[in-house]
């Protein structure tokens, strides 16, 4: 019994002498942790040698007896300079002891450091792979990176094979639908979207088929379509886009910048910043905006230029005999096709499915948006509405289109004047004097 009772004592006391020894290490600094490891390397430990490494691939610098040994020499150099002159202002240290000084400063830069560190990381972390360490072989190799993840590994990918599986089966329940509305569409639309740019003809088959269902059945659908119908049909875009579209459009843009900003960094190799993913985000969502702004003060520039020779063409149609609607299928017919024509093709159409004259003109200018072709449409409703002819009255509108068209043609001409000043004044008047005065400049620097 007393053998027994003597072996457990024994044990306890190993155990008790062991946590002691545990907790005392823990105590211990990073530095101290690493002197002990570099000690049980040198006498052989080749795991400790590993941990070595990992110092050095942690911290990135040399160690503290490293540092103190440069310091001890920068130290005792710089007081041996200071002794020399003392005896002599012009004394200093040989060549040797200069180079020795230097190198030793050098070595304790960050950079060089780091440099250093990353060289002893390599050193024992071969040292530790001949030593017979696995661990330390397979991080030389780039395995020990994926050695902890096989569970994590697995598991993202079955967690891709459902998500994928999902979305194919939510794809596929409703892609019969979706074909029969396909169906539906005009044929003549898909050769207009390749009229408004690129993104819009290559992003289209994307968010309408996944963001604009999703739109569609929102509670605020009713604000998008206040929101947006009028730019849309301002833009000429009504035939292309619902409002509901370009809502889906912009979300679908969130995603897709970024997306093409990750593609094309890996394709060009660039260090961009993956924090510009965000910034790439909030300008998809607002680039449709600035878009179909655009798309808006073209086509009101267009329907500016074109509108005097519709116009005269309207003014003659009528005093030759036709009517209303006969004169502007004449002008249709005969003029280049531009959005007015294209405006005045709309007005025929709402007339010929039983809107009135007026209301039929009250929506060309609200889809125009612009104060000639209000003042153009509230004219003609006005002779319309008290029996006037308007032929007389057209060719007065035309002849007022085709003054203000000059008037602002002289005004544009006008202030190019004052535009082109700032260029000239910092591009080239610089230019001019570089050519006039580099030779004389040259001249009096070389003495000639």
């Amino acid at each position: 019994m007393s053998k027994v009772q003597n072996g457990l004592l024994l044990l306890f006391l190993l155990f008790f002498a062991g946590m002691l020894k545990a907790v005392e290490f823990e105590e211990l600094s990073t530095d101290k942790k690493f002197e002990i490891y570099k000690e049980s390397c040198e006498q052989g430990q080749m795991a400790n040698c590993y941990q070595v490494a990992l110092w050095y691939k942690k911290n990135q610098r040399l160690d503290q007896s490293e540092i103190s040994k440069f310091r001890s020499s920068i130290d005792s150099l710089k007081l041996k300079r200071k002794t020399l002159r003392e005896e002599d202002e012009k004394a200093d240290l040989d060549s040797e002891e200069k180079n020795q000084l230097n190198l030793a400063a050098a070595s304790l830069t960050e950079d060089s450091q780091k440099k250093n560190a990353s060289l002893r990381y390599r050193e024992y972390l071969d040292r530790a792979c001949r030593g017979g360490e696995d661990v330390a072989c397979k991080e030389q190799s780039g395995k020990a990176i994926y050695e902890g993840s096989g569970i994590l590994y697995y598991a993202s990918l079955g967690l891709i094979f459902l998500a994928v599986f999902l979305i194919a089966k939510t794809i596929f329940q409703d892609e019969d639908q979706f074909q029969a509305a396909e169906k539906l569409d005009d044929n003549k639309q898909n050769e207009d979207i390749a009229k408004h740019g690129f993104i819009l003809r290559y992003s289209k088959p994307f968010f309408k088929r996944y963001f604009s269902p999703i739109v569609a059945g929102m509670k605020s659908r009713k604000n998008l379509k206040d929101r947006y119908k009028r730019s849309l049909a301002a833009a000429g875009l009504t035939n292309v886009l619902s409002p509901e579209d370009f809502f889906a459009f912009k979300l679908f843009l969130i995603i897709g910048f970024p997306i093409v900003f990750v593609v094309l960094r890996a394709f060009l190799e660039a260090d961009w910043e993956m924090s510009y993913i965000p910034v790439m985000g909030l300008v998809g969502f607002f680039y449709p905006d600035l878009w179909i702004r655009g798309k808006i003060q073209q086509r009101q520039k267009d329907i500016i230029m074109n509108m005097p020779f519709c116009v005269d063409m309207l003014a003659l149609s009528v005093e030759a005999g036709l009517d209303f609607v006969a004169a502007m299928a004449k002008v249709i017919e005969k003029a280049k096709k531009n959005p007015l024509t294209e405006e005045f093709e709309n007005v025929i159409r709402e007339i010929k499915i039983g809107s009135s004259r007026a209301d039929a003109l009250r929506n060309l200018a609200w889809r125009i948006d612009l104060i000639q072709v209000s003042s153009f449409a509230a004219t003609l409703i006005a002779a319309d509405s008290v029996g006037a002819s308007i032929g007389p009255i057209l060719k007065s509108l035309a002849q007022e289109i085709r003054q203000k068209k000059s008037a602002e043609v002289e005004k544009a001409g006008a202030t190019a004047a004052t535009k082109i000043l700032f260029p000239m004044m910092f591009l080239i008047v610089p230019s001019v004097l570089c050519i006039v005065f580099a030779p004389i400049v040259v001249e009096m620097i070389s003495g000639k």
